[in-house]
């Protein structure tokens, strides 16, 4: 049984501008991975949604990070279901597009002869951390609007299939998957069958794109808790200049404290269970998750 815990990303912008969590001397990418991998043992690389990652990045970071630390990858968006810019592709693939695609296309407006390119590359990606042992997680957050039904379940399978043999969590964001006792455990089944990790979420409730925090573990092996902070006012909230907004939450130690024996539990169904922290204004994560690190501890967890 062991417990990691982390946050998403170590590059973001008021991170690095709030000037709290890196050290002075930490100015280059590099020196700001090693010093984060010395404070966690656990990171959630969300680059990877943004933009196709490349294997030279990730060889990068492997390097840059110890033996024995993890790397959970967040899914590129155009695979869940997200709108996507052509820009964000390598440049062959966009000359190979062509004119074929709009400014913002999805998953359905791509050409089938570059399907099987696009996730080749994305496992290619995946390789370096797969050599060095510091792959965990390939993370696959879905829209609010793939919903509980045949169509969501065969996009799921549909990328189940594409990462075959690779470790997958799911994080749903639409009510319609958890919708009572039966539709949940419904749905947990299903992720069962596939062979997924459910993602815990902790998040703001009482939104059609809430899903509550159902602690429950469907992979063999991992468990996943995604905290994305608890503000209401701020979860659907248009033209917000960027995720900080949107993520920000300080946790109280109290809110944390309370998760240590929900956390206990569900660490006894799985072999690993990563915790991260995506309340990413500022410092707030590596805040929040240096204390409930501290919590775990006390309570013998770590």
């Amino acid at each position: 049984m062991a417990l990691l815990v982390g946050t998403a990303s170590w590059t973001d912008k008021t991170l690095i501008a709030c000037g709290r969590f890196y050290p002075p001397g930490a100015r280059s990418a590099e020196a700001r991975l090693r010093f984060y991998a010395s404070q966690f043992p656990i990171v959630e690389v969300d680059s990877s949604y943004y933009a196709m990652p490349a294997p030279a990045t990730a060889q990068l970071w492997a390097e840059r990070t110890p033996e024995g630390f993890v790397m959970n990858v967040k899914a590129f968006r155009l695979f869940t279901g997200h709108p996507t810019q052509p820009i964000v592709l390598h440049k062959d693939l966009q000359q190979a597009f062509g004119a074929a695609l709009p400014s913002s296309f999805f998953y359905r407006d791509v050409p089938t002869e570059l399907i099987d390119e696009l996730w080749k590359r994305f496992r290619e990606a995946l390789l370096p951390l797969q050599a060095s042992g510091r792959l965990g997680l390939v993370h696959f957050q879905f829209p609010p609007w793939l919903v509980a039904g045949g169509a969501g379940r065969a996009h799921v399978e549909h990328c189940v299939l594409r990462m075959s043999g690779i470790d997958l969590s799911v994080e749903f964001r639409h009510h319609s998957w958890f919708e009572g006792a039966e539709r949940q455990q419904d749905t947990f089944a299903f992720l069962r069958e596939t062979g997924v990790a459910h993602t815990v979420v902790d998040g703001p409730q009482g939104f059609s794109n809430s899903v509550p925090a159902l602690w429950e573990a469907t992979h063999p092996r991992y468990a996943l808790l995604r905290l994305h902070g608890r503000n209401t006012a701020t979860w659907n909230v248009k033209g917000q200049t960027s995720a900080s907004d949107r993520f920000n939450y300080d946790y109280p130690e109290g809110e944390l404290a309370e998760l240590v024996p929900k956390l206990e539990r569900l660490s006894l169904t799985a072999m690993q269970t990563h915790v991260i922290f995506n309340n990413n204004m500022e410092d707030q994560g590596q805040r929040n998750a240096r204390t409930l690190a501290d919590l775990l501890v006390r309570a013998g967890l770590r």
